[in-house]
């Protein structure tokens, strides 16, 4: 079996292209980077809350001054809807340190970015990150993924396999049986077992008819008839109750 994948997605948020270019290139020579962490830019506020919706970054770092919407206001936007990921402020002036507690950032940096400091931070990040982990080891064919509750979609028994879905659209096959994720997953009422062979991330559905569930990821994932009912009661609980604790 391969190493262990943790799966780490940062967003990286600034008016100005060569600054995004600079800080993109340090975070990618920070030595404890995963191997196969994404790093997506933007240039933004809009475009960033648009793109976390699927995405779901651990990390943001966020520009305080940009036109139109600023850092403060698109912290505020993820907030309404994402308490977990962890918010980095870069800005030319500290006056905005105070702001940033108002959106749980949890540090800020002055520009222009010293390396160290920038290092510093990830290893903070990193460690709060791993320390905090909420999610599942999933056996791949050639290694195991470590994959946080939020980043799944949902999870489909094929054949002798079972794929899984994430919210930005990747898969990961499992050399595991159905059974086991069904042991991981189904205790937490964000899991629901739709069919016989599929289960749904709650938080993940855009809406549903009386036979399918259709995901925000654009699949659709067919609803059995037999557990319709306790899917409608679990799906508006675990949205409007007090089950449940991740997004």
């Amino acid at each position: 079996m391969g190493a262990v994948v943790v799966l780490l997605k940062i967003g990286i948020c600034d008016d100005s292209s060569e600054f995004i270019r600079e800080i993109e290139e340090l975070i990618k020579s920070w030595k404890s980077l995963p191997e196969n962490a994404v790093i997506k830019t933007f240039e933004n506020g809009d475009s960033l809350v648009s793109a976390h919706h699927s995405e779901n970054f651990d990390f943001i770092f966020l520009d305080v001054v940009m036109p139109f919407i600023d850092g403060i206001e698109t912290a505020r936007e993820i907030r309404a809807f994402d308490k977990k990921a962890k918010i980095v402020f870069l800005t030319s002036s500290p006056e905005f340190a105070l702001d940033s507690y108002s959106v749980k950032a949890s540090n800020y940096l002055l520009k222009p970015i010293e390396k160290s400091a920038l290092f510093e931070c990830l290893d903070d990040l990193y460690s709060d990150f791993a320390e905090d982990f909420s999610g599942i080891a999933v056996k791949s064919f050639s290694a195991i993924y470590n994959i946080p509750f939020h980043n799944i979609e949902y999870v489909e028994a094929m054949n002798k396999k079972v794929i899984v879905y994430l919210c930005d659209k990747k898969t990961i096959e499992s050399s595991e049986p159905f059974y086991i994720f069904e042991e991981k997953l189904l205790p937490f009422p964000n899991f629901f077992k739709c069919h016989r062979s599929y289960i749904v991330n709650i938080h993940r559905i855009a809406s549903f008819d009386p036979k399918d569930i259709f995901m925000r990821n654009g699949k659709t994932v067919p609803l059995s008839r037999s557990c319709k009912k306790v899917f409608e009661e679990t799906y508006f609980e675990v949205l409007f109750g007090k089950a449940g604790d991740f997004k």
